[in-house]
């Protein structure tokens, strides 16, 4: 891969724009819901699967029920998406914002990350 190339595809990342918002790990035979804050949708979904899968999630209560029923006892989603327009700005709060609606209105639901 020649460098303008590179420079291209590094440039195209930076300036992506990726879905943000509140995702939830729904495990289908308890009922449990984990609700956690995500800057990248897609990317989280991944990284929680794949902590789960090795046996290091940080959530304990979550890798319990995973190790139980396995990744097929479990149901991902999207649970409110933060609307935003500049990438590069930080959008902590307004995700945290967020979050803290969605416990409201699911009291039974816990936080993926403690």
């Amino acid at each position: 891969m020649d460098i303008k190339r590179k420079k291209e595809l590094l440039n195209e990342w930076k300036n992506r724009h990726p879905d943000m918002g509140v995702i939830s790990i729904f495990c289908k035979a308890t009922g449990d819901s984990f609700l956690g804050i995500s800057k990248d949708i897609k990317a989280d979904f991944n990284s929680n699967r794949f902590k789960l899968s090795a046996k290091f999630h940080p959530n304990k209560q979550l890798q319990a029920l995973w190790n139980k029923y396995g990744e097929n006892g479990f149901d991902y989603s999207v649970v409110k998406v933060l609307k935003y327009e500049n990438p590069e700005d930080d959008q902590t709060d307004k995700l945290n914002a967020l979050l803290e609606g969605c416990l409201l209105e699911m009291p039974q639901a816990r936080r993926i990350w403690a």
